[in-house]
């Protein structure tokens, strides 16, 4: 029993930093797209248009910073999600309508791919944050505990002496295993944070705003 829960807190917890480390990177791959993305808005030749995507892929920038800051509020994240799903529409219509002269052909192949996998990158995120391990598999880690528990309180029953130690030390890890699964599995509101890796968001928005005004 306690070999079987042993073995389901080491994949639950393998699991969880797999899941941990896929939500970074891809926090990494959102931040590159929009960067490339933006650098690809110099293509456009018309100063209105590209004056106003780079102003409207900005505030998409704001938004997922928004975003992330409200993560821990339900609601209040989706609604951001709706705000930015909504710049993502007005971005793509302006951008299609910037390049649908024949003679921007290749500027439409640059810049409309790069758009397009910025938007994709933000809806795998969205997966990402709401993937978690099924329910059924914290049901069986509390059972197996409780199980393990109820053995070993048997088994030493029929002991003159209790070990208070190990009674106390058994029930210590165990409830931080479950807290440490639980924690790197919702890396927005515990003790383990994304907050360092999302911080290229705000570097992003600087490096924007400078390269606009340069260009202004």
């Amino acid at each position: 029993m306690f070999s079987l829960l042993g073995l389901l807190i080491a994949f639950t917890f393998s699991g969880a930093l797999f899941a941990l480390d896929a939500r970074r990177q891809l926090v990494v791959e959102e931040v590159n797209a929009i960067g490339t993305a933006f650098l690809r808005l110099d293509l456009i030749d018309d100063p209105t248009e590209r004056q106003l995507l780079q102003k409207l892929l900005k505030e998409y920038v704001n938004s997922r910073i928004r975003l992330w800051a409200k993560m821990s509020h339900r609601s209040a994240a989706l609604a951001e999600v709706t705000v930015a799903c909504a710049l993502q529409r007005e971005i793509w219509s302006v951008a299609i309508t910037a390049t649908e002269r024949p003679e921007l052909e290749s500027e439409r192949l640059l810049v409309l791919p790069a758009l397009n996998e910025t938007f994709d990158l933000a809806t795998a995120r969205t997966i990402a944050v709401q993937t978690h391990p099924p329910t059924l598999i914290y049901g069986a880690l509390f059972g197996l505990a409780s199980i393990a528990a109820f053995l070993v309180g048997f088994s030493m029953a029929k002991s003159i002496r209790i070990h208070r130690l190990h009674v106390v030390a058994f029930a210590c890890v165990t409830a931080f295993m479950f807290y440490m699964i639980l924690d790197i599995d919702r890396p927005r509101i515990g003790l383990v944070r994304l907050d360092t890796v999302h911080s290229l968001f705000s570097e992003l928005e600087q490096s924007m705003v400078d390269r606009i005004e340069r260009r202004d």
